[in-house]
């Protein structure tokens, strides 16, 4: 047995965060164990564990998904903890130390706010020199710099943190950091520099493009606490005895980009003043900080038909681009970034006023630079000026986001549908910087609420996003509290001070609930859970202001953004799907969750209240939008997809629902239209209920719109549009179209739930129960998921081959899991090569499925399904193949006896036997005559005939 993943408020050792009470999470693995019977966690003010602190005993009350011992902490103090876990097979082990450092009380600062006197640009320095008197035993940095601020001492940089504070609500909060700089310090003679750059705070920033939202000038304040070997203390403070100096950096901004002019030796030193900003704002951080997390060489240097020298990075990354030089002194190198070439060309106009360049001047010495106060979104890189060649060995793309642990992998037969799932994790990689933005290049970069909570199941079951989410949901009650509990369309507001959109507001309801899901830790409910009920008081508040018809008509919505079913206005961005239908729906969805969470936090009669609530406007939207006979009067894929998710019509009347959908996508082509409400639930929804054949379909087809269109137009990250990119490969729109944009990417968390199956349960959360029910599709030859969870590690596969089934599943230690096996006959299923029906596993027949509950372990299954689980043909299999097949044209001739004697409208015989086009497309034609009846009837036919891969 060993235990591991230590992480307390689910961060790994943290320093200088947050901290009212500690939360401790781990993990057991390398156990033949299934249940944990006891528990006990010891805190020390050491690592030998000989000052213990805190000692639980061994108690059957700790969960390792969160455990808070009862205790006060110190400021400015480490702590470390540890774990024993004894088994109910009698094995039992103890962990490695973890720790946590706290950060300074509140109200303790002794430093000041500094600012320089020189004339106020991009950048500057500010510097102070300390004479360590004795050998340094340990040494802190509690420090903030506004806008983004980088740490030296004696020239070296402090920490693997980038872009430092990252970006906050300045105007409500300001976030400092802790560093530990014990080893930076040395006897004798240090120097101090802090770069300090504008950044969001000061910097052009926000949608209306201005500068200065938070701040007219860059500002510092540090403390350095030394203890020294001998058991003193010094602490030095930033003030007037601080000095300034002019920096290399002579423009940054964030969408602009950076010049460094490397020729200044202005050695000149400029006093310093105190600085108003007091000290009421200050927290201690929440953000995780932003790191590299992988750096990337070019797989090319690419020289286009207009002479241009480009890099092509091969994937759309988010970060710096790290340099090697040596060029003569005065050479300017100059570096454009950019998503997308056009007609082989370098291009940009998709980034709309933002320049994303980089400017370096040479000093004649040899270098490797990297940006400070920027960062870019790109895939393909401008190099101009240098006068030596080009090699793409001297360039790295050094990928930054926030730091977050990956949790999932998804692995499938289909090359396309690998490089979907990686688009995704790459969006959510440069989208993740401190705050879920919606893009990460051109001129905007800023927390769109509807994009995170959109994308936010995914996210969190790709990456750890517990501390991530946390912070955003500090930003957001912050941001909310300004606007009445409306939730802003961006959060940080940034300046753009509206708020109060449907399905973007949301962002106060479900990520909490989804981070709760996930981790099973109920804090992020108990820290939000008044931003979760004032998004639905203020939503109450409209409906009463309206009459309280308890349905929400009222306000501007974006809706569903980007829906292809606009065919009134198809340039507007606005869907189809009536706003206010939106707005109910999600009325009656958020009262729910603001219900769960009440619940869970044990508010009984808010509970009841928000429940009631919840009910009330299902019942109100059933008397405005559904007829007696279950039909919506909004004919609109997206209205029925919300409709089933959110339970909003009878369960009598969802059949009739169900079927709408299906024949909605039928008439389409079987092609989705939805934008970014829709897409959330779409696939989810088919594939659970009974039309999991339909939702592969649409994952599986390749033509506009469709996710793999992107794939096969060679998106390397999720696109804003369906259609960012048109066939030609010319970009769609500059006004508003990026090529790194999650929202979509959504679908896999469709693949984690129901292709893979992993499903956590809301009384069960955290993944200490799940349910394994996998849903096959003959489209996909096998799938192989693996979830890191908060509760260990499960594994779920699939494989069809020659008809039959096959899965194995993993349950992680101190776990349960319900297995649905699909068209499954208890009586023919094998488990590890044995009938199961003569196992010691608890199982039953349910339906169509097989019904196992096991706890931790290793689960084979094979048997042979009692429907047909192999590709068949259909209308849309290309006509040749159709024709060549001796079984598929007996079907189609069963219908349509002259098949072979079907002509065009100029009487020319269809050329069947050789035709590329779909069978549907063929044969559908309105010149043939083929009605859409006899399509239906053949399509039947032919869905039963297997067909070759």
């Amino acid at each position: 047995m060993k235990i591991i993943g230590l992480k307390t408020n689910h961060r790994v050792n943290p320093l200088g965060f947050a901290m009212d009470k500690p939360s401790f999470t781990y993990q057991v693995v390398d156990t033949a164990a299934a249940k944990q019977t006891a528990a006990q966690v010891q805190v020390a003010s050491d690592e030998a564990f000989e000052q213990i602190l805190f000692d639980s005993g061994k108690t059957a009350s700790i969960d390792s998904l969160a455990y808070s011992p009862d205790m006060k902490l110190e400021p400015c103090t480490r702590y470390y903890w540890r774990v024993t876990v004894w088994a109910e097979n009698g094995e039992y082990a103890t962990s490695e130390p973890a720790w946590f450092e706290t950060a300074k009380a509140p109200g303790s600062w002794s430093a000041k706010w500094i600012a320089h006197t020189m004339e106020q640009g991009p950048a500057a320095w500010f510097t102070r020199g300390v004479a360590a008197k004795k050998a340094v035993a340990r040494a802190r940095a509690y420090m903030v710099g506004l806008g983004i601020y980088e740490l030296y001492i004696n020239g070296e940089k402090i920490g693997d943190e980038y872009l430092a504070p990252g970006l906050h609500a300045y105007d409500k909060w300001i976030q400092y950091q802790t560093y530990d700089v014990t080893k930076a310090f040395q006897a004798g003679e240090n120097q101090i520099e802090v770069w300090v750059g504008d950044g969001w705070y000061r910097g052009r920033y926000g949608f209306q493009g201005k500068e200065q939202i938070y701040g007219n000038e860059t500002a510092l304040i540090a403390e350095f606490v030394l203890e020294y070997a001998d058991g003193s203390r010094e602490t030095i403070v930033t003030d007037e005895s601080w000095q300034a100096k002019k920096s290399k950096v002579t423009f940054a901004n964030i969408y602009d980009g950076e010049c460094y002019d490397d020729r200044i030796e202005d050695g000149t030193l400029y006093p310093v003043r105190a600085a108003g900003l007091g000290y009421d704002r200050l927290e201690a951080r929440l953000s995780p900080p932003i790191v590299a997390n992988e750096r990337i060489t070019p797989v090319a240097v690419l020289n286009t038909p207009a002479g241009e020298t480009v890099l092509d990075m091969g994937q759309n990354m988010v970060g710096l681009l790290e340099i090697k030089l040596d060029e003569p002194a005065g050479t300017e190198v100059f570096l454009q970034f950019g998503e997308i070439l056009q007609h082989d060309n370098f291009y940009r106009d998709n980034l709309r006023s933002a320049l994303e360049e980089y400017h370096f001047i040479s000093s004649g010495k040899p270098v490797t630079i990297r940006q400070h106060f920027t960062f870019y979104g790109f895939r393909f890189v401008k190099v101009s000026g240098m006068t030596k060649p080009v090699e793409k060995e001297n360039f790295t793309g050094v990928v930054l986001h926030s730091e977050m642990e990956r949790r999932g992998w998804i692995e499938t037969s289909d090359p396309l549908i690998n490089r979907l799932f990686l688009n995704a994790i790459w969006g959510q990689k440069g989208n993740f910087v401190d705050v879920p933005t919606d893009c990460p290049q051109r001129d905007e970069r800023m927390g769109w609420t509807g994009d995170a909570q959109a994308f936010s199941g995914t996210a969190t079951f790709n990456m750890d996003t517990y501390a991530f989410y946390s912070k955003y949901g500090r930003d957001l009650a912050y941001e909310q509290g300004e606007l009445e509990g409306a939730v802003p369309h961006v959060v940080p507001m940034g300046g753009m001070i509206q708020g109060g959109s449907t399905a973007w507001g949301e962002a106060a309801t479900v990520i909490p609930w989804n981070c709760y899901l996930h981790y099973g830790d109920k804090e992020i409910l108990e820290s939000q859970f008044k931003s979760m009920k004032d998004w639905v008081d203020f939503i109450k508040r409209q409906d009463e202001a309206a009459g309280g018809k308890r349905l929400w008509t009222t306000g501007f919505h974006f809706g569903d953004w980007l829906a292809l079913d606009n065919y009134k206005d198809p340039k507007s961005c606005f869907g189809a799907t009536d706003n206010y239908f939106i707005a109910s729906a999600y009325y009656c969805y958020s009262a729910m969750l603001v219900a769960k969470a009440a619940k869970v936090l044990g508010k009984e009669e808010l509970a009841k209240e928000y429940s009631e609530l919840s009910d009330q406007v299902r019942a109100a939207i059933q008397r405005e939008y559904v007829t007696p006979n279950g039909r919506l009067s909004i004919e609109t894929q997206t209205a029925h997809v919300m409709a089933l998710f959110m339970n909003l019509v009878p369960q009598e009347q969802r059949p009739r629902v169900i079927a709408d959908l299906r024949e909605l996508l039928k008439k389409n082509d079987w092609k989705l239209t939805t934008g970014f409400v829709g897409t959330i639930y779409l696939c989810r929804v088919l594939s659970e209920n009974g039309c999991n054949d339909v939702a592969y379909r649409l994952l599986m087809n390749r033509d506009y719109p469709s996710w793999l269109y992107e794939v096969l137009m060679g998106a390397t990250t999720v696109w804003e549009r369906w259609n960012s990119v048109l066939p030609n490969g010319l970009i769609s729109d500059t006004g508003m179209n990026s090529l790194n944009h999650y929202a979509y990417g959504s679908v896999v968390e469709w693949m984690y739930r129901n292709v893979a199956g992993i499903q956590p349960v809301e009384d069960e959360p955290g993944f200490r129960c799940v349910r394994l029910a996998p849903q096959p599709n003959a489209r996909l030859d096998w799938v192989k998921t693996k979830l890191d969870s908060a509760a260990g590690v499960y594994v779920s596969e699939w494989k069809i081959e020659h008809g039959k089934l096959s899965f194995r599943f993993e349950v992680p230690f101190n776990a349960e899991a319900e297995i649905l096996l699909p068209d499954a006959r208890l009586e023919k299923v094998l488990y590890n090569g044995q009938p199961l029906s003569a196992s010691t596993l608890w199982t039953e027949q349910q339906g169509d499925c097989v019904n196992v509950k096991v706890l931790t372990g290793v689960y084979e299954f094979a048997y042979e399904p009692e429907k047909l689980y192999a590709r068949t043909f259909s209308i849309y299999s290309a006509t040749k193949d159709v024709i060549a097949n001796p079984e598929a044209r007996k079907a189609v001739e069963s219908v349509l006896p002259n098949l072979m004697d079907l002509r065009d409208n100029t009487n020319q015989r269809l050329p069947l036997e050789s035709s590329e086009l779909s069978l549907r497309d063929q044969i559908g034609n309105p010149f043939v005559g083929v009605t859409p009846e006899l399509l239906d009837k053949i399509e039947e036919l032919l869905n039963q005939i297997p067909c070759e891969k």
